[in-house]
């Protein structure tokens, strides 16, 4: 469920070079700092680039883009 927020104009203007370069919305910038964030939080121990590279893991699986892997091939 969408829900209507009011943001800050200073952290919508950090997120717009952010979203240009990552071919995302503002918004969905946002929200994906905000999950990014969390999963930091729930993780302390965890490198930034790990937590980053499971959310992409996690995201590909979610859309189908998995491959079998072979041990020794």
């Amino acid at each position: 469920m969408a829900t209507a927020m009011k943001l800050s104009d200073e952290l919508v203007d950090m997120a717009k070079p952010h979203a240009i370069a990552e071919h995302r919305s503002i918004p969905k910038q946002i929200e994906y700092w905000a999950r990014l964030g969390k999963a930091v939080e729930d993780n302390p121990e965890l490198p930034i680039q790990f937590i980053k590279n499971t959310l992409l893991a996690v995201a590909e699986a979610d859309t189908g883009q998995l491959s079998e892997y072979r041990v020794g091939a």
